[in-house]
C-alpha cells in the first residue's frame, strides 16, 4: 500500500458519513464526501430517531464540542415513559426507562432527534469545501499504487487512499465489492405518516402517552408505534418560551436553523406481515396510504383511528422491512463500509442509526492511528472490520428477533395464543417493580448503555 498522506472518500452523507468525516476533519485528515441528493435539504429525512448511548458517544468523539452542544439544542424533548398498549389504548406495562431519565451525562440518555435536522447538525462546517452534492456514485478502480478511484454518473471522478461506503441499505460500492452481501425481505411492510400537534390532537391521548414513546400490541400480529415530538422552535423557526438561556444562544449562532423547516408532530408507524395488507402499500402514497392503514384498524381505539385520520397526506410513505444476511469475514483492502450499507436492520430496536454513529466513532479512531503512524492503513482497516463486523451482525440479529414475518406470534393458530400469553406477562411485570427494573435495563443494554468506547 501507498505511504502517501491519507485522502478519505466517503460515499453518501447520511448520519455515519458525515459524522466520520466530522471526525476525519478535526483531525487534520483530508476527506471528502460525494452525495446523491442535489441540495442538503431532503424533505424524506424529517422522521423521527431515537439517538441512544451508542450513538452520543459517536457523536461526542468525532464532533467539535462546540457542534456536539448544539446537536444537544437540537434534541426534541425527550420520552419520560415506554408505553406498551393494545390496540384500545389498555396499559400493559409502562415503563420509565433509565435511557429516559434526566441524567446530566448525554450518554445516559435518549434523545430524540429529527433525521433532516441532525443531518443539517452534521453538515455545519463540512458544507461545500468537503461535501459534494448531486454526485452519484457509478463504480471504483484500485490502482497498483494503492489509490481508489471513484466514479460519479456525471462523468466526474475522484481518487483517495480509502474509499468509505456509507449509501446505505441499497449500498453501490458495496454491491461492486462485496456482491455476496445481499439484503433479505423479512415479510413485514410498514405505512407511517405525521400527525399535526395541536391542542385538538393532543387530546387524544393520555397525558403517559403524550410524554412518552408508545408501542402498541394489536391483534392479527400488527404492530403500532405513536411518538409526540416537540422540538425547540416554533414553525416560523422562532424559539419557544422557556428555552435555556444556553440552548437559545446555541441555536442563534447555528447556521442550519436556515434550512431546517421541521415542527412539532405526532408521528406514527405500523408494520405487519405482507398478507395483512388489503393492498400492496409500496405502491401507494399519500391519501390512499392512510386511507389502507385507516381499514386496517377499523376495530382500534377511536381515539387512535382519528389521529391516523388526521395524518398529513404528505408525509405518508411505505416502508419494505429488509435485513441484512450474515457474511463470512472479507480480505481487508483500502475499501470499507459503515451503517446500512453493511449491516442493513429492522428498525426492532432502533440500532440503525446508533450502530452506523459507532461505526463512524471507531473507524475514524484506527484513521487517524494510521495519521498519526501508530498503525499501518491495512491494520487499522481489519481492526475495525473485525469488530464492527461481530457488533453489527448482533445487531442485526437482534433487530431481526423484533420484526420478522416468520416470527410464531403472525402464524394463524398459535399467533393469537402467544399474544394472548404475552399480554398476561406484561401486565403481571407492570405490576412487579423488580422485574420492570430488569426490563428497563434490558433495553437499555440494548442501546449500548453498558458498553465503553471502543
Amino acid at each position: 500500500m501507498s505511504t502517501q498522506p491519507l485522502h478519505i472518500i466517503i460515499i453518501g452523507a447520511g448520519t455515519g458519513g458525515l459524522c466520520l468525516a466530522q471526525g476525519l476533519k478535526q483531525a487534520g485528515i483530508s476527506v471528502a464526501v460525494y452525495e446523491r441528493d442535489r441540495t442538503r435539504i431532503n424533505p424524506l429525512q424529517g422522521f423521527r430517531v431515537g439517538i441512544g448511548p451508542d450513538g452520543i458517544r459517536g457523536l461526542r468523539a468525532n464532533l467539535p464540542p462546540e457542534l456536539f452542544e448544539t446537536f444537544l439544542a437540537t434534541c426534541a424533548r425527550p420520552p419520560l415513559y415506554l408505553n406498551l398498549l393494545t390496540e384500545q389504548m389498555q396499559e400493559l406495562m409502562i415503563m420509565e426507562s433509565t435511557l429516559m431519565a434526566d441524567d446530566p451525562d448525554p450518554a445516559k440518555r435518549e434523545h430524540t432527534v429529527s433525521r433532516m435536522t441532525m443531518r443539517q447538525v452534521l453538515l455545519s462546517g463540512l458544507e461545500e469545501s468537503v461535501v459534494h452534492f448531486d454526485k452519484t456514485f457509478t463504480r471504483y478502480e484500485q490502482h497498483e499504487d494503492g489509490t481508489v478511484t471513484a466514479f460519479f454518473e456525471d462523468g466526474s471522478s475522484a481518487t483517495g487512499t480509502v474509499l468509505v461506503a456509507a449509501d446505505g441499505a441499497s449500498s453501490r460500492v458495496r454491491r461492486q465489492y462485496l456482491p455476496h452481501a445481499t439484503l433479505v425481505e423479512t415479510g413485514l411492510l410498514s405505512a407511517g405518516a405525521k400527525v399535526p400537534m395541536t391542542p385538538e390532537n393532543v387530546a387524544l391521548v393520555s397525558e403517559k402517552v403524550f410524554k412518552g414513546m408508545s408501542m402498541i400490541f394489536a391483534s392479527g400480529g400488527l404492530g403500532f408505534i405513536l411518538h409526540m415530538v416537540e422540538f425547540p422552535w416554533r414553525h416560523d423557526g422562532q424559539l419557544k418560551p422557556g428555552i435555556g438561556v444556553n440552548e437559545a444562544e446555541v441555536l442563534a449562532h447555528w447556521p442550519g436553523m436556515l434550512y431546517d423547516n421541521e415542527s412539532d408532530y405526532i408521528g406514527w408507524g405500523l408494520w405487519a406481515p405482507r398478507h395483512k395488507f388489503p393492498r400492496n402499500p409500496m405502491s401507494l402514497r399519500g391519501e390512499e396510504l392512510v386511507a389502507v392503514t385507516q381499514e386496517m384498524t377499523s376495530s382500534w381505539h377511536p381515539n387512535l383511528r382519528t389521529l391516523i385520520a388526521r395524518s398529513d397526506p404528505s408525509t405518508a410513505l411505505p416502508v419494505n422491512i429488509r435485513t441484512s444476511l450474515p457474511i463470512e469475514p472479507w480480505a481487508t483492502t483500502n475499501i470499507t463500509l459503515l451503517g446500512d450499507a453493511i449491516h442493513t436492520m429492522t428498525p426492532g430496536r432502533g440500532a440503525g442509526a446508533n450502530t452506523a454513529l459507532r461505526d463512524a466513532q471507531l473507524l475514524c479512531k484506527q484513521l487517524v492511528a494510521v495519521h498519526n503512524g501508530k498503525l499501518d492503513l491495512l491494520t487499522a482497516i481489519h481492526g475495525y472490520e473485525e469488530k464492527m463486523q461481530k457488533y453489527g451482525a448482533e445487531a442485526v440479529k437482534q433487530s431481526l428477533a423484533q420484526m420478522d414475518a416468520n416470527a410464531p406470534i403472525h402464524k394463524p393458530v398459535i399467533g393469537p395464543a402467544i399474544m394472548a400469553t404475552q399480554r398476561t406477562m406484561l401486565r403481571a411485570i407492570n405490576h412487579i417493580p423488580p422485574a420492570k427494573r430488569a426490563m428497563a435495563r434490558a433495553f437499555s443494554r440494548g442501546r449500548g448503555a453498558d458498553r465503553q468506547d471502543d
